[in-house]
């Protein structure tokens, strides 16, 4: 009975050290290339001047994955009512299918909004 109360204090902890390793370790490493002369834009090279904003390119992907996942309960409740398919199969079957093509189009539409900008 005790275990449930533990369960919760221990993830807390597991995603705080995640994050303190994180954060600790890139503010030393970044500390070591001050100290040997390194140029500080190296910091801010990774954003590239082309690219979309992230909230779009977060939106997009979202939306697409939650219509995705939407028309797939629908098309699974087709097949099981209509074609008779085992529940258990026709519903995380086509979810997992209609999701993956949801994300896959997130990426060509992320890809394009990249291209224009």
């Amino acid at each position: 009975m005790g275990s449930e109360i533990v369960i919760i204090p221990v993830m807390f902890a597991v995603i705080f050290a995640i994050a303190y390793l994180y954060f600790s370790t890139r503010n030393k490493e970044r500390l070591a290339l001050i100290e040997k002369g390194a140029d500080a834009s190296i910091f801010v090279k990774g954003k590239r001047e082309n690219a979309a904003p992230f909230w779009k390119v977060l939106i997009v992907n979202i939306a697409l994955l939650l219509i995705g996942i939407g028309l797939a309960i629908f098309i699974g409740s087709i097949l099981e009512n209509q074609l008779g398919m085992d529940e258990d199969i026709a519903y995380p079957g086509t979810i997992f299918l209609m999701a993956g093509i949801g994300l896959f189009v997130g990426f060509n539409i992320t890809k394009n909004l990249e291209k224009e900008q």
